[in-house]
């Protein structure tokens, strides 16, 4: 028996709010640019916005670090403009997700400025503060996301606090009851506004364990793991059906969690059908693909790897939990110059094909902004064009104090794996600044503007966007889509993705031609006969004819009634 729920059936579209659209001219997207642009998303056909956070924020991490939930950062307006959006967006049948940063705050945020001012405070426990070993010495060797040490030290109390991100992103001690009543207390406040659920980052990450023991180090590395202490703790279940019964179960809401790290056993605990936690969650094994010894590398991905990781989430979750499908978000570089070929010649072709092969899988699709134009990896050449904390940290502490990595190897690799790849400004047409900003946006936008924007796309019949547009308006015609079982083809071949998905009677082919160059696929021979319905394809074809020879980057997805 088939669950259906609109979440599961939604396509949701990411929206970074600085780098959207600018409707004021000081180079700083906001929400009125947001609002301004509500048509072009319901042209495309998505049902839900998720908005990465708007909250008032010093924007050490790009408004990841929140100095009060409860406001609207300045540079992105005011709550009037908020509620002017929510209302729009509603008015147009689209959902509003909020973007839920609750493993850790700013040190900006009045718990903190409190928290730090004596070892007495009422707000001490609110954060977590251990004494360091000694002779300088941090309370363990864990180092953290953003390069350096996990804990800051903190001389009005001769104490050290924890920070898993940057040293302004203080970690919130969630084992500390009046901490969940205020989280709890501030998400019933957003829903009581209206909005429609919560992506809650880093969520697998606010139980850690009492005794913080140093982690192991890695080859070349310099700081100890805190991933077995900090990540899928003891209490991180239990707080999160906690949340549910106090918050989510209210409201009709869809929930996701980021969880790095996660194993499909874990995320059946988080996302589970009778577990009353979450919707889904977000896995990043297939994302993380080729990345030996950290972050940095140019590894490509292993189709065949790819394959199996994507497979194994479809199987293993099937009639148990929901998957999240994606290849970009804010935190990962462009999806076509990742897992496609951006060169003019393919560029198209394989952005085509990426969304065919991921918006025909079951689970719930997210296409982050610019995503359905095919747009690009930024032509990055010095360290003065990033704005990325991750970056600017790493460089420093690899290049210029270290001096582990030469310039040019790293800049290299930022190229290729950056965030600040996804955060260029959204590229609307082909005017100064790709109609973006009449401003200097605060980030570089991509030298490609003039030959990719959303205005051309949009007139163009054959173009990504609209073949976004017709990917997503197949989900809401066929149920195979949605809740189709899903079977894998040619598990070894190591460039075409195959699989069929199968619901009622139906079966739907679908191939994926990941390389530049012609190769066979083993279609099951059904499909050649009556009855297959090309449901679409890169190349325009028409019928199932000769679907046995792939062209560069061709995908096709066939429909099969069963008679």
């Amino acid at each position: 028996m088939i669950k259906r729920a609109w979440w599961k059936e939604a396509v949701v579209y990411q929206i970074y709010p600085r780098s959207f659209m600018d409707s004021n001219g000081d180079g700083i997207g906001d929400l009125k640019g947001i609002t301004s642009r509500l048509d072009y998303l319901k042209e495309l056909g998505i049902d839900v916005i998720w908005l990465s956070p708007v909250y008032q924020s010093p924007n050490d991490d790009n408004g990841y670090d929140i100095s009060d939930y409860q406001a609207i950062m300045q540079e992105f307006g005011t709550m009037e403009d908020f509620d002017e959006m929510l209302a729009e967006a509603h008015r147009r049948g689209i959902r509003i997700v909020m973007d839920l940063v609750v493993n850790h705050t700013s040190d900006e945020h009045r718990w903190f400025v409190e928290s730090r001012k004596s070892v007495d405070s009422p707000k001490r426990d609110y954060y977590i503060w251990r004494k360091g070993k000694g002779d300088g010495q941090p309370p363990n060797n864990w180092g953290s996301c953003f390069s350096g040490s996990a804990w800051q030290y903190d001389d009005a109390t001769d104490m050290y606090y924890l920070h898993l991100f940057s040293k302004k992103q203080p970690d919130l001690n969630w084992d500390n009851s009046a901490v969940r009543e205020e989280v709890f207390s501030m998400m019933d406040w957003w829903c009581q506004k209206g909005i429609d659920g919560f992506r809650m980052d880093v969520i697998s990450m606010i139980s850690k364990t009492a005794d913080m023991p140093d982690g192991k180090v890695g080859e070349g590395g310099i700081y100890g793991d805190f991933g077995p202490y900090c990540i899928h703790g003891s209490n991180v279940h239990r707080y999160l059906k906690e949340m549910n019964e106090k918050v989510l179960s209210h409201y009709d809401l869809m929930t996701v969690g980021e969880t790095s790290g996660v194993t499909v056993e874990e995320a059946l605990k988080y996302a589970g059908e009778e577990e009353h936690e979450l919707n889904m969650v977000f896995q990043f094994e297939h994302v993380d693909l080729g990345n030996v010894n950290g972050k940095w590398n140019r590894n490509p991905v292993p189709l065949t790897e790819f394959k199996k990781v994507m497979s194994k989430w479809q199987t293993c979750l099937k009639g148990k939990a929901w998957n999240s499908l994606f290849l970009g978000n804010h935190d990962q570089p462009r999806s076509v110059s990742r897992f496609g070929n951006d060169s003019p010649k393919y560029r198209e072709l394989s952005a085509k094909m990426l969304a065919t092969c991921l918006h025909m899988m079951q689970g719930t699709p997210y296409v982050y902004q610019g995503e359905e134009l095919g747009m690009t990896n930024y032509p990055f050449t010095d360290i003065g064009q990033f704005r990325d904390i991750e970056n600017l940290n790493a460089y420093r502490e690899l290049v210029t104090e270290s001096r582990l990595w030469e310039e040019k190897e790293l800049i290299s690799c930022f190229q290729y794996k950056s965030r600040d790849n996804a955060r260029t400004p959204m590229q609307w047409d082909d005017t100064e600044n790709a109609g973006f900003s009449t401003g200097t946006p605060w980030i570089g936008v991509n030298p490609n503007y003039k030959e990719i924007n959303a205005k051309e796309q949009v007139g163009n019949p054959d173009s990504v966007f609209r073949y976004y547009q017709k990917l997503i308006a197949l989900r809401k015609e066929q149920p195979i889509i949605v809740y189709g079982d899903y079977e894998l083809l040619m598990p070894e071949d190591a460039s075409v993705y195959a699989y069929i998905r199968r619901l009622d009677g139906q079966s739907l082919l679908v191939l994926c031609n990941f390389s530049s160059e012609e190769k066979e696929a083993d279609v099951p021979a059904q499909f050649f006969g009556k009855g297959a319905e090309v449901l679409i394809s890169n190349y325009g074809r028409d019928s199932a004819d000769g679907i046995g020879k792939l062209r560069p980057y061709e995908a096709a997805a066939i429909l099969l009634e069963t008679p």
